[in-house]
């Protein structure tokens, strides 16, 4: 879906030390003043001809184009009353919101540089601009951010801290002003300087002139509900976001029920924040629920603290005081906003994210079935004939593509979340700060096949199906790592590319190009890899877990040529959703 930037004004709306590269625009007006990043992208409309800076020779705007598969989404919507018809309808007009401001989370100045981008005289200038849509900003989602208008990087800490903060002098700043340090580093606010000052601006008001509209729509979509758990939410987050207090909604979102409209709204993910890994990112998913899929995985649920009886760690950090209510649905997606919208798109989330919510009632999974079902299709099941030699690539299957995403999601339950660090209680995501994301989405992938395989013991899978869950998750891996190496789930996926390969779960072979894995190795492969991943986040172990990611979290050239091989397969899908039903 490409959000609706057809809407944006030529108006101004409201990282790391300055290294910024000052860059003349591509066939701009004037010769680029030295300034920082903002000015180096604001590039406008052609009055005199300038030169433009060369791209990387092996950066190919077309090309990057053409690696997301367009796919328009049909949903049945015709079993919706008109009462939930209205209701999605609403939840559509404050989903494209969300857009409005992840825009500007991504990058402030986004809309500025838009409108340079749309009125620059280039011959490329339609698909600079779709580009621009595409990845909310001038920076390629699937390129590691490479960056398209100019050569300047994206800030670290995209557009939630000043351009030029960095890391070390950020925790300088907190450790000199520890009565600021919970507004500075709360995931609903903004980071701004006031002379020598930092100062914490809260999401509300940063960003009031698109969520004041937004609770608005999800009040009169509240109104309009007969509903009374959807009724709640949607009133409890209109409330949230006017007041930056989301807790009360959360809990009331786990509540949802007897209704096929499943939304979720507001900041969740923090993997835009580079920097600190703290702020969180507005999103939107607006989906319908299949009953008879979710009734058939809910069982799932119910071994939850048996999967974490199970996790490959002492006693001693394992976590049951997490709550394991833990709803499932599968569902159709027919909106998403915000940071659901560039890159790679999301088959399933688990949310809430809020620690004391999931310690109180545990967390949601949604699969989304119809994205999960493009994905197969055009991608991860053409893919496997590349990856393993073909007795094993024939076993590359649907249902475990969607066995594995939901006990992945299932899995981001399990573990380690509050924690003691040096005396002091924190969470794991605090204690790792950016480089949690990564490990969390490696840990989920692990212990999701690692769940599975006690499923297939305890009888409610078959065991007879180990090669389609081995032979899927395989081809899985090198599906995720094309995503990118900034990117946490292709980071990730690399994780476990490179330590399993060193353990011999799977081994290459040079004549066919392909991989075959050994069933006993894989397993023992991922117990370890596991147990060093939890581990690290029962210590709140920073640097342990940098030091981890730098050495596997990489691949070698065996892997690097079969992603070669798979040039003709999209690295993802963007999906098409209807303006309204």
């Amino acid at each position: 879906m490409l959000p609706c930037f057809y809407l944006f004004l030529p108006f101004a709306p409201n990282g790391r030390k300055p290294r910024v590269r000052p860059i003349n625009p591509p066939d701009g007006p004037y010769p680029m003043p030295k300034f920082l990043l903002a000015s180096a992208l604001l590039a406008a409309t052609s009055l005199v001809s300038v030169p433009a800076l060369a791209a990387e020779p092996a950066y190919d705007l077309a090309a990057q184009k053409a690696k997301l598969a367009t796919i328009p989404m049909a949903v049945d919507t015709k079993f919706l009353s008109a009462e939930e018809r209205d209701v999605v309808n609403l939840l559509i007009k404050a989903s494209d919101l969300m857009s409005e401001v992840y825009l500007r989370q991504r990058y402030a100045e986004n809309p500025q540089v838009r409108r340079a981008v749309s009125m620059n005289r280039r011959a490329d200038r339609d698909l600079l601009v779709e580009m621009f849509d595409r990845n909310f900003g001038p920076w390629d989602e699937l390129a590691d951010l490479h960056p398209f208008w100019g050569t300047t990087p994206m800030p670290e800490g995209a557009g939630f801290y000043p351009e030029d903060l960095t890391r070390a002098d950020f925790e300088a700043y907190l450790a000199a002003h520890p009565e600021q340090k919970a507004a500075l580093t709360s995931p609903y606010t903004v980071v701004r300087r006031d002379g020598a000052k930092l100062v914490a601006v809260p999401y509300s008001v940063a960003y009031k002139e698109w969520l004041e509209p937004a609770a608005k729509l999800l009040d009169q979509a509240a109104a309009r509900t007969s509903n009374a758990s959807l009724r709640k939410f949607l009133s409890l987050r209109a409330k949230a976001f006017r007041t930056d207090d989301y807790y009360e909604s959360e809990l009331a979102w786990m509540d949802l029920k007897d209704t096929p409209i499943e939304v979720a709204i507001g900041p969740y993910e923090v993997y835009t924040d580079r920097l600190m890994g703290a702020k969180t990112s507005f999103e939107s998913f607006v989906t319908l629920k299949d009953p008879v899929e979710s009734a058939a995985l809910a069982k799932y649920k119910n071994y939850l603290r048996d999967m974490e009886a199970n996790l490959p760690i002492a006693e001693e950090y394992k976590n049951f005081q997490r709550g394991f209510e833990s709803p499932i649905a599968v569902a159709e997606q027919i909106r998403g906003g915000g940071d659901n919208v560039p890159g790679p798109q999301t088959v399933a989330f688990n949310l809430p994210n809020d620690e004391r919510v999931r310690e109180a009632k545990g967390a949601k999974k949604v699969i989304l079935s119809n994205v999960l079902g493009a994905k197969f299709e055009r991608i991860l099941k053409p893919m496997g004939a590349l990856v393993l030699v073909p007795s094993q690539a024939a076993q590359v299957d649907r249902k475990y593509m969607q066995l594995e995403t939901l006990f992945h999601e299932l899995s981001h339950s399990l573990g380690p979340g509050t924690i003691v660090v040096n005396g002091q209680t924190t969470t794991v995501d605090k204690a790792l700060k950016e480089q949690n994301s990564a490990i969390e989405e490696a840990k989920a992938d692990v212990a999701g096949v690692w769940d599975i395989l006690l499923m297939m013991q305890k009888g409610e899978i078959p065991a007879a199906e180990r090669p389609q869950l081995f032979a899927t998750y395989v081809a899985g891996i090198f599906r995720a790592v094309r995503f990118g190496a900034v990117e946490a789930h292709g980071k990730g996926a690399a994780l476990q590319y490179g330590y399993l390969r060193a353990k011999g779960a799977f081994t290459f072979d040079a004549a066919t190009k392909r991989y075959t894995y050994d069933d006993a190795k894989m397993e023992a492969g991922l117990r370890d890899l596991l147990h060093d991943m939890l581990m690290l986040q029962a210590k709140g172990d920073y640097e342990g877990t940098k030091a981890f990611m730098a050495r596997w979290a990489k691949l070698d050239p065996e892997a690097e040529g079969v992603i070669a091989s798979m040039a003709d397969l999209p690295v993802d899908i963007r999906p098409v959703y209807p303006e309204g039903i």
